[in-house]
């Protein structure tokens, strides 16, 4: 734009408002593909357990043993290296991005030292596939050990790409793609189901003919394991796809002194404590759910086969797992991923009150569809339970009950999670390490006296060790989020909680009514005679209920339907256009509200640390997709001033927002202290790899 011909003031408006305009536009876009991404996922992910079921059995020791191992590298690699990942080379990819030249450099750098750690890490682990079997299994027979092992050997080399997945995910993100991630774990899903059914039509399923112990051998092995590690290797060799897309120049690059990676791991130290505290405790649980599948195997081995059926094994608790934590994953996961930006700008303007509003009406809003997903899983348990079950009634009782046990706290996970959101947002990262703690040490105790109780109670159990974990969990953040909000806005929350569940109650009453015509409560009712079947009751009584809870919450008058309606509608770009926001009272003219801010806002990653106790080691990519910085309309990095300024990672010497507390100091943001020259300068990096890269252009 010349200065003899500038524009007026109202075109440049009328510019900025289009480009806003487009910008919405592209964002409604982009979260329609992902959130479909994500639907189609966890459609297959659903599939691919069924299948499972339907080959191995739930109630069998092969199905236990191999849901054990294969829960083994997600739960190795997020107490190894997961932490680190999320809190020290996440916010580094994402603030190295911002250089003249993307990142290329530094980023390379970063990737090859992860690289080579994972690869270690991998081939370490996986050579101690034997031990880690025994720290992680109690009372494994020799037989079933021997199983286990090769079931590791199998499924241990995922760690390296799940770590590689996860690293990839972020350079996308950095650079603005965000749907790959979320469609790759779909090419996850195709390629086990693709083993599952080269099994069931090789090998026949479990209900006609019994795979055990006895007739397994390595086909078997290569078709249930091997398949599911391929899959994890498709979903992330798909992704070098738009990586290579990107022309970044990503190439192995050495040298690594002055990347900042030692100073961000010192910052980030809570963080890493509450993700590995978590995690031990959750393997130590896991442990002792593998209790009830050593005895049932005694028990079949004695001939005993009655009592062995009624033994639920910890692939019951998975499966239970997976259904429970649906309306968490669907609706609460994404509701506070949009109000987290919310909570940042309210924490970083000092607003109080602000933070409390958006923590009450995320609360509120999410209530919405958690308290009625709780009792439609209690409800329904039963027809869920026979349609997962493989074909065998017992099993599908058993998961049922378990499903009964953990469908109550699904509103509790979710509240939760919500309030994890404000102590990051704050920037709070010791606060949740606290949290954690009392919940790891309340899981360990009880979880050591759970292992005492008779066999057939132990699952169930440790069901509602995790339900009343989900309560606690509650009530120790409340005390923690009082001491920084003063309240919570509790009367508002509870009436509107009070009278979703009445409506929720209604709904249940409906079902209930529903199921007992279709014959459900009678053991040789229709939803029990056959998988089917339970499938065709579970899609009549669903929408009788759905439709009796929308009825309700009209008549009861929650306007919450509507606050969780619109940003849905808004994702698929069907929602009204968000008003301007009215410049603040007192405000001067011209002045730059919240939300018209002349400079972009910091990047603050959120990551879900394990603050909620993990009942399902199942891998969710999901926790490896950090959100963009948001940067408001008008407010746009000058990379040229950036570059002349000889900034490396601009904007990293901003004054911490962070407030301190009795319990906390200032939190710095991770890798602040990183190198700031001129990218490709480092004067830490060595003589020879900086005329290597001189040649190489």
């Amino acid at each position: 734009m010349s200065a003899a011909n500038p524009a007026s003031p109202e075109s440049g408006s009328s510019d900025s408002q289009a480009e806003s305009r487009t910008a919405q536009h592209g964002e409604a876009r982009s979260s329609a593909i992902m959130a479909a991404g994500t639907l189609v996922s966890r459609f297959l992910g659903f599939g691919k357990t069924w299948m499972l079921g339907f080959a191995l059995g739930l109630g069998s020791t092969v199905n236990d043993t191999f849901i054990n191992a294969n829960n083994l590298p997600n739960l190795i690699f997020l107490l190894v290296a997961g932490g680190v990942f999320n809190a020290v080379l996440v916010p580094q990819i994402i603030k190295a991005s911002k250089a003249p030249d993307r990142g290329a450099d530094y980023i390379s750098r970063l990737l090859t030292l992860a690289v080579l750690v994972l690869l270690s890490l991998t081939l370490l682990v996986t050579l101690l596939a034997p031990w880690v079997i025994e720290l992680t299994t109690q009372g494994y027979s020799a037989e079933q050990k021997s199983l286990a092992v090769s079931f590791a050997f199998w499924c241990l080399p995922q760690i390296f790409f799940y770590g590689l997945y996860a690293l990839l995910t972020q350079v996308l993100n950095a650079n603005g793609a965000f749907g790959p991630a979320m469609w790759a774990p779909i090419l996850n899903n195709i390629v086990a189901i693709a083993g599952l059914g080269m099994f069931i039509w090789i090998l026949g399923p479990n209900l006609t003919n019994p795979h055990t112990l006895d007739n397994w051998g390595p086909t078997q092995t290569f078709l249930i394991a091997g398949f599911s590690t391929i899959g994890v290797v498709a979903q992330t060799a798909i992704l070098l796809v738009p990586v290579f897309r990107l022309r970044l120049g990503l190439r192995p690059r050495f040298g690594w002194r002055g990347v900042g990676l030692g100073q961000a791991a010192k910052l980030s130290v809570w963080t890493l404590l509450t993700a590995a505290v978590g995690q031990l405790a959750f393997l130590y649980v896991m442990r002792i759910a593998t209790i009830p599948g050593t005895e049932r195997l005694r028990l079949e081995r004695a001939g005993d086969l009655t009592a062995a059926a009624t033994l639920p094994g910890n692939a019951v608790l998975e499966v239970a797992s997976q259904l429970y934590l649906l309306p968490h994953s669907i609706i609460a996961l994404s509701l506070a991923t949009v109000l987290f930006n919310r909570m940042t700008r309210a924490s970083q303007d000092g607003d109080r009150a602000g933070l409390r509003d958006a923590l009450s009406h995320g609360l509120r809003t999410m209530a919405v569809a958690t308290v009625f997903g709780a009792l439609a899983l209690f409800a329904l348990a039963g027809p869920l339970g026979m349609f997962f079950s493989g074909g065998k009634v017992q099993d599908g009782v058993m998961l049922a009950q378990t499903l009964t046990i953990l469908a109550l706290s699904t509103p509790f996970m979710s509240a939760n999670f919500m309030m994890s959101r404000v102590f990051y947002a704050n920037e709070d990262a010791r606060t949740p390490f606290y949290i954690q703690l009392v919940l790891a040490i309340v899981n360990v105790v009880a979880a050591f006296a759970i292992q005492f109780l008779p066999y057939d109670r132990i699952i169930f159990a440790i069901a509602i060790l995790y339900t009343g974990g989900n309560i606690l969990s509650v009530v120790v953040s409340s005390f923690f989020l009082r001491r920084l909000l003063g309240h919570l806005d509790g009367p508002r929350i509870a009436n509107s909680y009070i009278r979703m569940g009445y409506a929720a109650l209604g709904s249940a009453l409906a079902g209930a009514g529903a199921l007992w015509l279709m014959g459900s409560y009678s053991a040789d009712g229709f939803a029990w005679s056959g998988r089917i079947e339970a499938l065709v009751t579970i899609v009549v009584v669903g929408p009788v209920m759905l439709v009796a809870y929308l009825f309700l919450l009209k008549l009861f008058r929650v306007t919450e339907l509507r606050d969780l309606l619109q940003p849905l509608l808004g994702r698929l770009g069907r929602g009204p256009a968000a008003a301007p926001s009215e410049p603040a009272p007192g405000t001067p003219a011209g002045a730059p509200s919240a939300r018209q801010r002349t400079t972009p806002e910091r990047a603050t990653v959120s990551v879900d640390t394990g603050l909620i106790p993990r009942i399902s080691g199942e891998f969710d990519a999901a926790s490896f997709r950090a959100g963009p910085q948001v940067e408001e309309p008008g407010a746009h990095r000058d990379v040229q001033q950036s570059d002349s300024a000889g900034e490396y990672l601009p904007a990293e010497e901003v004054p911490n927002t962070a407030r301190g507390g009795i319990l906390r100091e200032e939190i710095p943001l991770p890798g602040r202290r990183t190198f700031q020259g001129t990218a490709g300068r480092n004067p830490h990096f060595s003589k020879r790899s900086e005329s290597r890269r001189k040649k190489k252009r």
